[in-house]
Order: structure tokens, then sequence, then C-alpha cells
């Protein structure tokens, strides 16, 4: 390829080429290759070192930046954000819209005891579940978009949240974001994962002030006089401490008396909370160890699936409960951190220490998130 009087190849002249590339990496070829820019070379400095000098680079030029080896040299290759502004987000408003629905329909029928042909008759009906929908969707939505926040200060690309519809018990699995790119930073790692548990945990202890302060609903006749078994949703001691606080109760000894149902929107909260809170993986306590403690975060993931598959052995062993009572779901998120684990954590760039005050605001976190935590969340009971 031809040569400017630099030195550096001709063609490429509109692309970024920021001082430490210069420096550190000898630039033989420029290419372009779907939209992303393509450095074929050599680097002079080990490659963690190479991006921690890079990023910052790149990404004031607007470029995502990762770092490849190939058979006889180096490639830089830059990546365009691709901040999803332009456009309608089709696919996180259909989404968002199923989840409303799914989250009508099954507060309508399991929270607010609106029978099944009453619905049919007249769909409209679910409408009177919206406040469990507003609760459920608030909490998961506002721990997403502390996430979605912190990632946009920071400068890394995330999307909108996907809110995912489901049937009972919540009417949903959940809301996610996608990030893409390298992480530029421990500490970018580190706001990203902890913002969400921080915004929702304090929209999660919001709405469960609402939902105690509320009057009961009325469980109809026919199913508070039925006999025979029931599902139970455990209170973790968050929610406990909320309802000492206000002085308000979270049952009824009256059995036609049940708590209202955005209480449940609390409950939900609390148990995202601490499930996402789980120090493996891609989730929020794993981006957020990781940070806090650098590479020795993988010491600490593989500790997790056997915590978990132990609490279920304890319970079905010692306790004699069934699968159907936490314990099968306590051995599902064994597996499921055991594939996330093995899957490993994010990577940043630039492996600079967190400050104290980051490191404190992590531990409070943990600390408030361990209140999310009981070892029976469901249980089925005899009526």
């Amino acid at each position: 390829m031809p040569e400017h009087e630099d030195g550096e190849p001709s063609g490429a002249s509109d692309v970024p080429r920021p001082e430490p590339l210069r420096t550190f990496f000898r630039i033989d070829e420029i290419r372009r290759e779907d939209g992303r820019v393509r450095y074929v070379g050599e680097s002079y400095v080990p490659e963690r070192t190479l991006l921690r000098k890079l990023v910052p680079e790149f990404r004031d030029a607007g470029y995502d930046v990762d770092f490849e080896t190939v058979e006889g040299g180096h490639v830089v290759v830059a990546t365009p954000f691709d901040r999803g502004r332009d456009g309608v987000p089709w696919v996180n408003v259909a989404m968002f819209a199923a989840t409303v629905l799914s989250t009508l329909f099954v507060g309508a029928y399991g929270w607010y005891y609106i029978g099944w042909e009453e619905i049919a008759a007249n769909p409209l009906v679910m409408l009177r579940a919206w406040p469990f929908t507003a609760a459920v969707l608030g909490v998961l939505m506002t721990h997403e978009l502390g996430h979605y926040a912190a990632g946009r200060y920071h400068g890394v690309d995330v999307s909108l949240p996907y809110v995912i519809p489901f049937v009972f018990p919540f009417g949903t699995l959940g809301a996610i974001i996608r990030m893409r790119g390298r992480m530029p930073s421990r500490k970018a790692l580190f706001d990203i994962g902890v913002a969400g548990p921080i915004a929702g945990l304090v929209a999660t202890v919001l709405v469960t002030a609402i939902g105690l302060s509320l009057d009961p609903i009325r469980v109809p006749a026919e199913i508070a006089s039925s006999s025979g078994t029931m599902i139970r949703f455990n209170n973790p001691p968050l929610l406990g401490i909320i309802a000492d606080l206000l002085g308000q109760p979270t049952a009824y000894e009256d059995p036609s008396l049940s708590a209202h149902p955005v209480v449940i929107g609390g409950w939900v909260g609390m148990f995202f909370t601490l499930l996402n809170l789980l120090p493996v993986g891609q989730l929020d306590g794993g981006h957020m160890v990781r940070a806090m403690v650098g590479p020795r975060q993988e010491t600490i993931a593989a500790l997790v699936p056997g915590a978990l598959l132990s609490i279920a052995a304890y319970l079905y062993f010692w306790r004699g409960f069934g699968l159907d009572q936490s314990v099968g779901l306590w051995a599902f998120w064994g597996v499921f951190a055991l594939v996330i684990a093995f899957n490993g954590p994010a990577d940043p760039a630039d492996e600079e220490r967190l400050g104290w005050p980051r490191l404190a605001v992590g531990i409070g976190t943990f600390a408030v998130g361990a209140l999310c935590f009981l070892l029976v969340p469901i249980e089925v009971v005899s009526a």
C-alpha cells in the first residue's frame, strides 16, 4: 500500500489515528469492513497495555476498540458506536406492550381474583389490575434504566430495556439490556453494574411502602373457604422491615382479606435484585465483584453454583421440601450460575483499581441485597 510522507498507509485519511495508536502500534494497512476500521500491523506493547491507552482516545472519537491476534501480526478493530437512536425501537416497544398485557392478565386473574369467564366476556376488566402492572414493571424498568443511564454516562453502547412477557405468577420473566463493545474500565463496569440494583431497590422500597399502605383486597368466599393446596410467597427480611417501620401488617387473620397486589411488585423487586446480585458471570453482582476485586472474581464465582445447589439439597434432604417448594428454584439457579460462570465475567480494558468510595457503595449494596434473601421464598402449603 502506498504511504504518506509520515510513513502511514494512505487511503484512510478519514479514519481516527490517535497518538497512542501511532506510538505503540505499527500500522501496515488500514481496511474498512462492514463499517469497522481494521488497523493491521504489530503492537509494541502487551494487549492490555495497548487497549488501556487506546480505549479512551477511540471512545472520544465515537468508536469501540478491540484487539485481535492474527497470523503474522496484530489487528486493532475500531467499531463505530451504534447508539440505537435512529428510528423507533420496535422490538423493545413490542415486548413492552406484550408484557403490559401479560401482567394485566396475570394480575387480574391471579391477584385480583377476576374470573376467566368475566375476562373472556369483557377483556377491559383486566385494567382493574393496572396497579399490579405498574408496580411490577415499575421496579423492573427502574432497575434496567439505572443500567442504561450509567452506560450512557460512561459512553458505553447500551440498548434500551427488553422486558420479557410470561405467565404466572408475575406475568414477566424480568427485563434485560444489551451492552455492546468492550467495557472501558473497572470504574465504568462497577458504575453500570451497581446502578441497576440501587435504582431498583429505591423503586422496590417505594412500591412496597405504597402497597402496604393500601387497603387489603377481599378474597372471594369460594376461594377463601376452599381446601387443598396454595402457593405462598414468604416475606424477605427487607419487606418485614418496611412493614414494621410503617406499622402495617403483611398478612391478615381473616382469610377473606389479602394484602394489596402492589405489595407483590415490591416482592418481585426484592427477589430479582437478589438474583441479579449473585457475584457470577454477567449478572450485576458479577460485574460489581469483577470491578471490585479484579480477575479474582472468577474464584468467587466458582463458589456460587455449589452454594445454590447446597441450599437446594439442604431443603430437599433435611427439611423435606419438594421440588415445587423452592428446591427446584435454587437447583435451577445453581445450574444457571454454573453456565454463566463458565462463560466468564466482563473484561475491562483499564484495570485501574476502584477507590474506597466505590468499594463502600458496593459493600453497602450487597448488604441491602442480603436482606432480600430467604431460604424458602416460595412454598406450597395446605389451605
